[in-house]
């Protein structure tokens, strides 16, 4: 959650020098660079069935190039990052009523959880709404692309990837994100400005974010249910809001604590494991 929540402080560093494509697309370059040598040197075993590299490669364009692509294109249209964190913060609540129309098991308990999760992220990004310029229908369908991505390859992953290396599977992931983003760079013309602003936000963005942030979400959705996992979503928001007022002084207000509060209880509702009979 802590290196996840860095993901929009990385944003504010980075977007004003780059246009998302172009950065996201170097981030994944990069990330597959540093991978490799590590799978090489420790022999990393690769997934052995096709079947496995065509779900990564699905996973990868839902994970990678649509919700981070979706999230930083609606930044870069105008969308302010609390009504952004808002709408991708939906996954959770719909990841949950998808598993229960599937007949996949989300308690009364957990359904508690994940609305009251819900009710305290929108305590914490209330005071962000209409910085950074008003929604309209660009920015809308880019932040929704990103939620629709999240969720649908968090469950896509669950059910489909079979157990395998998070360095190899990150790799397969990362080159499937950049075989769709990269024609998308076509249609950006704003240039790169490599300032020390943007040399720092595309180092965390590899180092931190995608060799850390993305495997350590890989790690839990293979080992953890949906539902719990994507409950931790909730987290981030109150976290960034830390991260903001310690790097920019941003005021912390008494709903932000309360809703950070209510966020964490919600989260505790969901993860808790149930009660022995």
């Amino acid at each position: 959650v802590a290196i996840w929540s860095t993901g929009f402080i990385v944003a504010r560093f980075g977007m004003p020098l780059s246009p998302p494509m172009k950065f996201l697309a170097v981030r994944y370059a990069l990330s597959i660079l540093c991978f490799l040598p590590w799978i090489y040197f420790a022999k990393v075993a690769w997934p052995q069935k096709p079947v496995q590299w065509l779900h990564l490669g699905v996973t990868g364009i839902l994970m990678h190039a649509c919700y981070l692509g979706g999230v930083w294109a609606a930044v870069k249209a105008g969308m302010g990052s609390g009504l952004s964190v808002l709408i991708v913060g939906l996954q959770p609540v719909l990841t949950a009523f998808w598993l229960s129309s599937t007949g996949g098991r989300v308690t009364s308990r957990q359904w508690t959880g994940l609305v009251l999760g819900f009710v305290g992220l929108v305590m914490v990004v209330s005071s962000k709404f209409g910085a950074g310029g008003e929604a309209n229908f660009l920015n809308m369908s880019f932040a929704i692309a990103a939620l629709f991505g999240i969720t649908i390859g968090t469950l896509y992953q669950k059910r489909f990837v079979a157990p395998c290396d998070v360095r190899s599977a990150n790799v397969i992931q990362l080159a499937a994100a950049l075989a769709v983003t990269l024609p998308l760079t076509l249609f950006e013309a704003e240039a790169m400005q490599w300032r020390a602003e943007l040399y720092g936000a595309m180092a965390w963005s590899v180092l931190a974010l995608t060799l850390g942030g993305s495997s350590l979400l890989y790690l839990l959705i293979q080992r953890g249910a949906a539902a719990s996992v994507t409950s931790l979503m909730y987290l981030v928001p109150p976290v960034t809001a830390l991260i903001a007022w310690l790097l920019f002084s941003e005021i912390i207000t008494v709903v932000t604590i309360a809703g950070t509060l209510l966020t964490a209880f919600g989260v505790s509702l969901v993860v808790r494991a149930p009660k022995a009979a």
